[in-house]
């Protein structure tokens, strides 16, 4: 599922010009991202074995992460797995865990953490992509030790998305989106369970070096603005460079 890293530069003729040459560059420091492009152009199937990129996204409900992980994986190429809608959809298959989940969460409690993060994993197993923007999860230490038990990959960056509580209560209520849990009492029974279950994850990745907290109030665009430099700076490429990269081969 994750591809072997190569260089673009042995794709780019020297007879080109100085700005293809300069792209070039850029494009060799994208290179742990992009891999897959070249070769499969070239109709080679690469082996999976590169480590993924892996970004949590914390916040709590109604904090605008949602909408950001859409922004990031439309600039930035992330594969998007929400917990939540993983969650969600197994409620719809109609299965025995689907109906246990939905029992737990009209109850305003964590669904077992072994069953999130097999449902996590078997989406990343199902993907190309070596970049994942994991939405709402880890959600408690639970959450968090299982992830590194079964996945056993520690994320590269963690977000977190601090918003007040009377922002998200409002944000909630006005989304209109028909879940069982857009209600206010179930939405007051969200937050504390946040507060209570999330604070010790957050602290975790802060001392592990990994945590880059959001303040999430303003616009769409200006929160976006303090996420986008946090992956630049991991070299991440736009999505822009990676389409570039296949004009180029």
């Amino acid at each position: 599922m994750w591809r072997r890293v190569v260089s673009l530069s042995s794709f780019i003729s020297s007879s080109r010009t100085s700005f293809v040459a300069q792209t070039a560059s850029r494009l060799n420091t994208c290179e742990s991202l992009t891999t897959g492009i070249a070769q499969q152009a070239k109709g080679v199937i690469a082996p999976k074995e590169k480590t993924p990129f892996i970004t949590f996204v914390l916040g709590g409900p109604g904090s605008g992460k949602g909408t950001q992980c859409i922004k990031i994986v439309e600039t930035f190429g992330f594969t998007h797995l929400s917990a939540g809608d993983l969650l969600r959809r197994e409620i719809a298959s109609n299965s025995a865990d689907g109906a246990m989940i939905l029992n737990t969460i009209k109850e305003g409690k964590i669904v077992p953490s072994q069953v999130t993060v097999k449902l996590i994993q078997k989406d990343m197993e199902s993907s190309d992509n070596d970049k994942f923007l994991i939405d709402g999860f880890p959600r408690t230490e639970e959450n968090r030790v299982s992830f590194d038990q079964i996945i056993s990959v520690e994320p590269n960056v963690v977000l977190f998305f601090d918003c007040p509580e009377e922002e998200m209560v409002k944000r909630v209520l006005n989304r209109n989106q028909g879940r069982v849990d857009d209600n206010l009492e179930t939405i007051k029974k969200r937050l504390q369970v946040f507060e209570a279950l999330s604070l010790p994850v957050i602290n975790y990745y802060s001392q592990r070096g990994k945590l880059y907290t959001i303040k999430a109030i303003g616009t769409e665009d200006e929160i976006f603005e303090q996420v986008r430099p946090i992956f630049t700076a991991f070299e991440v490429c736009p999505v822009s460079t990676m389409i570039l990269s296949i004009q180029l081969c």
